[in-house]
């Protein structure tokens, strides 16, 4: 792999992972209609580490209460006052709501693999649900502005998001896109379920290149390649993370509805004739 394929992998892999437009959906369909494979599994697995720094330097103030809140979990756990600091401490109750979240995605994850690894061979599958993820943005976009902040978010709100979460297992369904709808639509503000979404993706994304990460070892792709591949990754996703917010804030995703809906229907189009 070159460099400049490199880069261009990354970039694509930085935007589509967190622009509202299925990142998974794309690859069923590129497949299909030209024969585009994935890239090797240890470049797969930079790429999508490069994502998840994305998220930490978007979600790092975050990210930073719950480190402290697991640093202090033993002597909670041990004082006794656990109860106490979970309705006292932030970082603490998002570490409680992001496992709980988590669960849903996991359990279709092991239960339903073998189901929604066979979708991804059914390109028409896809563009079904391309058009349902148009719909969903749709609906995000029109829905009212909440107030529910993070230190807000209830352990029935996590799982609920948690669920939309795992539909998006399903190639064709955005996770972000669904994700920020459902938390939307049980009230909390924009920014609040943007947040909640990016902080989401990690375990997921995590797990997923932790499983795969003794691959890299193996690798015959340069360091180079491999270290382009992550930085651009990283980039392109902090930029797809900025600008998704920035029009998330205004309103204005019916743009991603309206691509949704122009791929899903031509594809779909042009899978049943030819």
């Amino acid at each position: 792999m070159t460099t400049v394929t490199a880069f261009w992998l990354g970039l694509v892999q930085g935007l589509t992972e967190f622009f509202p437009v299925s990142s998974s959906g794309h690859l069923v369909l590129l497949q299909h209609f030209f024969g585009i494979r994935e890239p090797q599994l240890a470049f797969d697995v930079i790429v999508h580490l490069g994502t998840a720094v994305a998220v930490i330097a978007f979600t790092w103030r975050e990210l930073g209460e719950i480190l402290a809140s697991l640093v202090k979990l033993p002597r909670w756990l041990i004082g006794g006052k656990l109860a106490q600091a979970w309705s006292q401490e932030r970082g603490l109750r998002l570490l409680g709501l992001l496992v709980l979240g988590s669960i849903p995605a996991g359990l279709a994850g092991i239960f339903l693999q073998d189901q929604f690894r066979a979708l991804f061979g059914a390109p028409i599958v896809v563009s079904v649900l391309l058009l349902v993820t148009g719909l969903i943005l749709l609906g995000a976009d029109k829905a009212q502005q909440g107030d529910k902040q993070l230190a807000e978010v209830r352990a029935g709100d996590s799982f609920l998001v948690g669920l939309a979460q795992a539909g998006a297992i399903l190639p064709g369904i955005s996770r972000s896109g669904s994700t920020i709808a459902a938390g939307l639509k049980l009230g909390l503000s924009r920014e609040a379920a943007a947040k909640f979404s990016f902080l989401l993706s990690l375990p997921a994304i995590g797990g997923a290149a932790l499983l795969e990460l003794g691959d890299l070892g193996q690798s015959a792709i340069s360091r180079g390649s491999l270290a382009v591949g992550f930085v651009t990754s990283a980039l392109a996703g902090y930029f797809a993370i900025r600008y998704l917010v920035a029009l998330l804030q205004r309103g204005k995703l019916r743009g991603f509805a309206y691509y949704c809906f122009a791929v899903g229907l031509a594809s779909f189009v042009a899978i049943a004739l030819l």
